[in-house]
């Protein structure tokens, strides 16, 4: 058993030497915010902090949930990366060929598209930040390109589209929706532009985009093959090593009788029932939010004829679809804890039971103050600040007010601690069951653990970044 500790303790030193280093390199290389986008004759397209108050502008209209930025999110929107990026592709496309061939860019024949395409990929992976400074400077037919894209989006978020069930008034005004353009025309930048000294742009040439000559680089397939082949040997040997130890191991024999057989239910196990009526309360509810979801696509902006969407709309039960899946899983691991740690310890600590209901209390607060924060964010009844912290993050998986978020965080401690109370005497006893119970418990502190790197990201922090922590979590 000692070996088996050791290769789980190596197991998990290398693993976390890997996330450490690879998120070592997201904040060395993550793609610059510029502090300003001006163009070669001097207007200043994008000003100082709107890249940055464009992000939050996305947050609090439902973020990932509503589509999705570099990969990340929701698919009945388009991602607005790529959508971006190719609007803006096809507008200059269409402004060279118009001026220089007298009709649009599809109606040339293969040669001068291939020549205007040419022209366009070197503009767009051209690099023109200057880091000293902080300014971007891009073509002045770039900046017109920004202009018609704006004039697009305002069609979509504030007139509605039911394609993609975004209703209208999605954005709440012009400044904030060209707060919102500059934030997604950073995106498709970074996803264009070449980092210095590289073949690749910031984001590995992603999205696909053959206008724009994104293309996936031979680094890009042959990393991809060999994470197929190393995930398949690693399948392998641990089939092989199973294998091998099943032939020079016997396999442990039965217990002479069920472990649960005669269990007494103490107060707290029984207190711990409730929690089972919730998590069937929740998964009814995710279940009718996502049919309801899932009809978004379809109709947009109703359900059946009847327009749910000035109410509910596709952002807020999209998100509530998820948080309320966390929440039911969540809900049964506390609750399958609760009541098991009595009986694996052997005794009922003092206060238990008052542990398990002051905590199931604060499960209702978090989930039904969560839920009620993430439609008044997306509602627009909320401000900026008080949106991140009380309402909608944004963020799939980490959607909830970051408010609700430690406040959940202090649930899973109290959760814990109550664990650990039960557990203890399982704990110190030196039997058979005793590297089961240490994992266990060592499960239990894990989960904490993990949900806690959602702490390392706020409302500003750059997109990578909080890519990176948010993954943690997930």
């Amino acid at each position: 058993m000692r070996k088996l500790w050791l290769a789980f303790a190596a197991v998990m030193v290398v693993s976390f030497m890997v996330l450490g280093w690879v998120g070592t390199r997201i904040y060395q290389e993550m793609p610059p915010i510029p502090d300003k986008v001006v163009t070669t004759d001097g207007t200043t397209l994008i000003d100082s902090g709107e890249i940055g108050e464009g992000q939050n502008v996305w947050q609090t209209m439902g973020g990932m949930e509503v589509g999705s930025v570099w990969g990340h999110g929701s698919y009945t929107a388009p991602d607005w990366t790529a959508d971006w990026l190719h609007r803006e592709a096809v507008f200059m496309l269409d402004r060279w060929a118009n001026d220089e061939f007298g009709k649009p860019f599809e109606e040339l024949d293969e040669e001068y598209q291939g020549q205007l395409s040419s022209r366009l990929t070197q503009k767009f992976h051209a690099n023109n930040y200057d880091a000293e400074t902080g300014f971007l400077t891009i073509d002045p037919l770039r900046a017109e390109a920004f202009e018609s894209n704006v004039e697009h989006y305002r069609t979509v978020f504030i007139d509605g589209n039911a394609d993609y069930a975004i209703p209208s008034g999605a954005i709440s005004n012009d400044e904030r929706l060209r707060k919102l353009s500059a934030f997604f025309f950073w995106t498709s930048w970074s996803a264009a532009a070449d980092r210095p000294g590289d073949i690749a742009s910031y984001t590995n040439n992603w999205p696909h985009e053959p206008l724009a000559g994104n293309a996936p680089t031979p680094a890009n397939v042959l990393w991809s093959v060999v994470s197929v082949v190393v995930l398949l040997a690693g399948v392998v040997a641990l089939v092989w090593w199973d294998s091998v130890r099943r032939r020079t191991h016997d396999a442990p024999a039965a217990p002479p009788t069920d472990p649960l057989d005669g269990l007494t239910l103490t107060p707290s196990m029984r207190a711990a029932g409730k929690y089972c009526a919730v998590v069937i309360g929740l998964f009814v509810a995710q279940v009718g939010l996502g049919a309801l979801t899932a009809h978004y696509t379809v109709e947009g902006h109703g359900f059946f004829g009847i327009r749910l969407a000035d109410v509910l709309p596709y952002a807020v039960t999209r998100t509530w679809h998820v948080q309320l899946a966390l929440f039911w899983i969540a809900t049964a691991f506390l609750a399958a804890g609760l009541f098991l740690a009595p009986a694996v310890g052997g005794r009922e600590p003092r206060y238990q039971r008052l542990g398990v209901n002051v905590l199931f209390g604060a499960l209702l607060l978090v989930v039904l103050g969560s839920l009620a924060g993430e439609w008044m964010a997306v509602q627009h009844k909320l401000g900026p600040d008080a949106t991140f912290w009380f309402g909608h993050q944004g963020y799939e998986y980490v959607d909830l007010g970051r408010f609700w978020q430690i406040a959940l965080f202090v649930g899973l401690l109290l959760w814990l601690g109550l664990m650990l109370r039960g557990l203890w005497p399982a704990l110190r006893r030196r039997d058979d069951h005793r590297t089961l119970v240490r994992m266990f418990a060592g499960a239990s502190v894990a989960i904490g653990l993990m949900y806690a790197s959602g702490f390392f990201f706020s409302a500003r922090s750059h997109l990578s970044v909080m890519e990176y922590w948010r993954w943690w979590v997930v």
